[in-house]
């Protein structure tokens, strides 16, 4: 979060080119079609789906039309469409530009991702790059986009080229191998042999579907402790669904903080406080918070520097909030909140507060100068809240298991340090934006080539590491470009479909930068709150009260879902947060009025 909320370029990737094209013998030209469907633009954007496109009748390359996008603000007017492919089968993608930096591509290959570009085609050019793809891809997306601030484009004639996707006649064989890995007072995770020919697969607990998962793992979670389960696994494709695997059992652990530390409500309104500055939506003392509020993020902790770890916490001055309450009274009042059983947290970061732990000293800063602010208010935790370039991954840094960015690497082990030292009721929470979590299913850091944006899922080793001490992740849903979803579709703000999406893979998990062999597993429900703007004035991406229902209805209840298919049902979804409390009582406490009603 940020003190004005601009909207944040959405950053996509530029990827190496991979020129011209590989010779196919004659046996596999003699089966080769063009899988992609309307590449020529003749029958209007049906079915690509664009976000910022329409089609022309000049110039065009051939025909009588082509396409015309328009990049602007964080949209870099992507076109996409997803076509059936064969596994193991090598494909060239190609197709006739015009324009500045202009690229063309496809991801979802099972293997490596591919894209092209060129700089500068005053006239038409043509681009082409190939791929193979993986053993279990029968479906792949190709796309092609502009970038930002560099005027419209063109593209005619796209094609992808190779064996036809064709139809499977058959479910998969039954998935066998399936076994326990690491098991939790909450979690467990599970493991099995790939299934030739599946496209997915879907695990069962006690008979019912939990998850779904394009990977040969998956971790199960929101279990109970001391608490026997079983599991199967079937794997599914186009034409259905195989029979279930054998049986295996797991018996989860008893919590060994007791469990409940945190001690929040099963369903939780989270809020930011403008408590060190004042901007258009005025100062709010801490008293003056209805108790409608379960978590109160205090906002900003700011570092001396961006490399010191030397985090301060000011409060508004009088001069800039003349209705600021004393030091004494704002104490007594976070006493008063905590005796009520709320949760008052200082939250470090935002737009200006970037923080890079680049150095072990950094780091050591950091923990002792956050523990000097908790110890010295009384609080019940930290909530990090790193935006810009705080957090970006080294060249060659691409497993999110194993980090080793230092500024990752330092942050992890300050928080697991914070955690230990006062122990089991410490709330821990993060509010990344979606470039830094979501993203990282397309995307993660400057990928195996390099080129793309380091910051490409960057969070996900952080929120990975802390997964077991972590309480809340509250991703910012708004001010954000579109990002794909597990359809494989781009989904942007505006309504509940975007939230839908955007959640559904925190608790489903994901493959990151596509990779079904390194998948980040789901987080529990009770760990995810969604994160929206109060109201207009409070950022981009504000839905209306009704859109905020919709999504809770589908997330919640799969009731009243839009065209994104959910992977599960999780009524112990935590609940809402908010840019801001302050912004909410500018509009008349709209947003709280809506998670009370839902919620009671």
């Amino acid at each position: 979060m940020d003190r004005s909320r601009p909207l944040v370029a959405f950053l996509t990737v530029m990827a190496l080119a991979v020129p011209g094209s590989a010779a196919l013998s004659s046996a596999a030209r003699a089966a080769d079609a063009d899988a992609a469907v309307n590449g020529g633009f003749e029958s209007g954007l049906s079915p690509w789906t664009c976000t910022a496109g329409t089609t022309v009748t000049s110039p065009v390359h051939s025909g009588a039309s082509a396409l015309q996008a328009t990049p602007q603000g964080s949209d870099n007017a992507q076109c996409a469409q997803t076509v059936s492919v064969r596994p193991n089968s090598q494909y060239t993608l190609a197709g006739w530009v015009r324009g500045s930096y202009v690229y063309l591509g496809a991801s979802g290959t099972g293997t490596t991702d591919v894209s092209t570009w060129t700089q500068s085609a005053p006239d038409w050019q043509k681009l082409a790059t190939t791929f193979t793809t993986g053993a279990n891809t029968t479906k792949v997306t190709i796309y092609t986009h502009g970038w930002y601030g560099t005027g419209a484009y063109y593209a005619d004639d796209v094609s992808l080229v190779g064996p036809g996707g064709g139809t499977t006649t058959q479910p998969p064989t039954v998935p066998t191998g399936l076994k326990t890995g690491t098991v939790t007072a909450t979690s467990v995770a599970l493991s099995w042999t790939p299934v030739t020919g599946a496209t997915g697969y879907a695990v069962y607990r006690d008979g019912v579907k939990v998850a779904s998962t394009t990977g040969t793992s998956a971790t199960v979670s929101g279990l109970n402790p001391s608490t026997a389960y079983a599991f199967q696994v079937t794997a599914t494709n186009d034409a259905g669904e195989s029979a279930r695997s054998a049986t295996v059992t797991a018996t989860t652990p008893a919590r060994s903080d007791g469990g409940g530390s945190t001690e929040l409500p099963a369903h939780a309104l989270v809020g930011y406080l403008h408590a060190s500055f004042a901007n258009g939506s005025g100062y709010t003392r801490m008293a003056d918070v209805p108790d409608s509020w379960d978590v109160i993020d205090l906002a900003f902790g700011e570092p001396t520097s961006v490399t010191s770890g030397d985090i301060r916490f000011d409060r508004c001055p009088v001069s800039e909030c003349p209705n600021v309450e004393s030091d004494a009274d704002f104490k007594a009042a976070i006493k008063a909140k905590q005796a009520a059983g709320k949760k008052v947290l200082i939250s470090i970061g935002g737009q200006n507060g970037q923080v890079q732990l680049t150095t072990t000293a950094a780091r050591d800063a950091f923990v002792s100068s956050v523990s000097k602010i908790i110890d010295q208010y009384g609080l019940d935790g930290l909530d990090i809240d790193f935006e810009g370039h705080s957090l970006s991954l080294n060249t060659g840094d691409t497993d999110f298991k194993n980090p080793t960015t230092p500024v990752i690497v330092n942050l992890i082990s300050a928080l697991k340090t914070l955690k230990a030292k006062y122990g089991a009721k410490f709330v821990l929470t993060m509010a990344p934006e979606t470039f830094f979590v979501q993203n990282g299913y397309q995307f993660y850091g400057s990928g195996k080539w390099g080129g793309q944006d380091p910051r490409c899922g960057a969070y996900l080793p952080v929120i990975h590491a802390l997964r077991d001490d972590l309480t809340l992740l509250h991703v910012q849903d708004y001010n954000s470009g579109p990002i794909m979803g597990l359809d494989n579709q781009y989904h942007s703000m505006g309504g509940a479909d975007f939230h839908i999406a955007m959640t559904d893979m925190l608790l489903t998990g994901f493959p990151v930068a596509g990779d079904a062999n390194n998948v980040f597993p789901p987080l529990r429900p009770d760990q995810v709150a969604i994160g929206m703007p109060a109201s207009v004035n409070a950022g981009n991406g504000y839905v209306a009260p009704a859109e905020v229902t919709k999504t809770l209805d589908c997330l919640t209840k799969k009731t009243n879902c839009g065209s994104y298919p959910t992977h599960g049902t999780w009524p112990a979804l935590r609940g809402l947060m908010t840019w801001s409390v302050n912004w909410d009582r500018f509009a008349g406490w709209e947003f709280q009025r809506t998670f009370d009603s839902y919620f009671g």
